[in-house]
């Protein structure tokens, strides 16, 4: 299984989406975080290390990470989805933005790092 974790500001709208759009695909678990100290789930140094894919909605969040995290990023894709903050949680257009950029990235991980189990 490749471990996908998609990465929001609150963790409330764009992620989450994201999980929830994916959270069935075959040969995938997923995980959502959000980076802002008043995140819902907030990201930490366990789920980077966790994941093989990290996909952020902003460059910001990507600037973010890897500042923050820098030293539990172990050979992870960074991905930024440049999706911003402008949709509500399963917003259907947000939805088929997600299911256009996503799917090319998922079969371009290497070797899978190691079991898990599925994470919110």
């Amino acid at each position: 299984m490749k471990h996908i974790l998609f990465v929001c500001s609150r963790n409330r709208l764009r992620s989450p989406t994201a999980a929830a759009v994916f959270a069935a695909h075959p040969g995938i678990v997923v995980a959502s975080a959000g980076l802002a100290n008043d995140a819902e789930e907030r990201l930490t140094s366990e789920l980077v290390a966790w994941a093989d894919i990290i996909f952020v909605m902003e460059q910001a969040h990507a600037r973010k990470l890897r500042t923050v995290f820098r030293k539990h990023l172990n050979g992870q894709r960074v991905i930024c989805l440049g999706i911003p903050d402008d949709y509500a949680y399963m917003d259907p257009a947000l939805v088929r933005r997600l299911e256009a950029v996503v799917p090319p990235h998922l079969g371009t991980v290497g070797a899978n790092r190691r079991e898990g189990r599925r994470l919110h």
